[in-house]
């Protein structure tokens, strides 16, 4: 019997919808399968012009609780096996997850409905733009499993909220509130829980309207710069603006300034 879609998905014009989908369970993900899913939705998604903004969210009261705790009681699926399988399972399923994820060319924003936990908390911290819901929870719980961080959250967390306040959160295992979240920078801000999903589809309808390629090109420079020198990130600024400049959609938005109206940016 195959597994069900993990991945519901929803298009609202420029905007996709995704939505991990397996409510009765608190969405945990790592099943076998996941990650050949969200590769195949993320090469959808970036080979789709029309797709300008990604909401991320979860179905019922949890973005995602992490990974299957009873599959790891059981030793079954991506935790069952000999060592070597296991890595191998990291590797070739929860990893092809983290990287569809973290390769979406478009922006992406984490409408965290309820707990994140672990692997969810990591999910959250791919996305660009994180928006809680006062019901939110961030965990990364790992040592409480007697494990590790195995989803590249020691590279990931660092980043979104700085060394300090992640190696807190990983050697105490400690959940924090939607509240301590936007106060550590890891969310961006926190609305009531009926106004998530209004407020990620207004932020996303802002951002939907500026031109599709410079936003492609501008996630990715913000991607480079974590990994480049100063020297490199002009260089490559230097060469993607040359490119920017000779688009249709730059000289609709130098007339549209001109003229005092809005743009309207085609992707051309």
């Amino acid at each position: 019997m195959s597994q069900p879609s993990l991945i519901q998905i929803t298009k609202e014009g420029p905007v996709t919808i995704l939505t991990l989908d397996r409510a009765e369970s608190m969405n945990p993900l790592g099943a076998p399968g996941d990650g050949d899913e969200f590769v195949r939705v993320a090469n959808a998604i970036n080979r789709d012009m029309e797709c300008r903004v990604v909401i991320l969210t979860g179905a019922g009261r949890a973005f995602s609780a992490g990974g299957d705790v009873k599959a790891m009681r059981d030793k079954t699926g991506t935790f069952g096996g000999t060592t070597p399988a296991i890595s191998d399972g990291y590797r070739d399923n929860i990893h092809l997850m983290l990287r569809a994820l973290y390769g979406l060319r478009v922006p992406v924003i984490a409408a965290v409905n309820g707990p994140a936990i672990g692997l969810g908390c990591d999910v959250a911290c791919l996305a660009d733009i994180r928006i809680a819901s006062e019901s939110a929870k961030f965990g990364v719980t790992f040592l409480k499993l007697g494990i590790i961080p195995g989803d590249g959250g020691t590279w990931i967390l660092p980043r979104v909220i700085g060394m300090s306040r992640a190696a807190e959160l990983f050697y105490t295992g400690d959940v924090i509130d939607a509240a301590t979240a936007k106060d550590w920078g890891l969310v961006s801000r926190v609305v009531a829980p009926e106004a998530l999903m209004d407020e990620a589809r207004a932020l996303a309808g802002r951002i939907a309207l500026l031109p599709p390629h410079s936003l492609r090109h501008t996630k990715n420079l913000l991607r480079q710069g974590q990994q480049t020198g100063y020297d490199t990130a002009l260089e490559l600024a230097a060469n993607t603006q040359a490119m920017m400049h000779t688009t249709a959609d730059h000289a609709e938005g130098v007339a549209a300034l001109i003229e005092k109206r809005g743009a309207v940016f085609t992707g051309e």
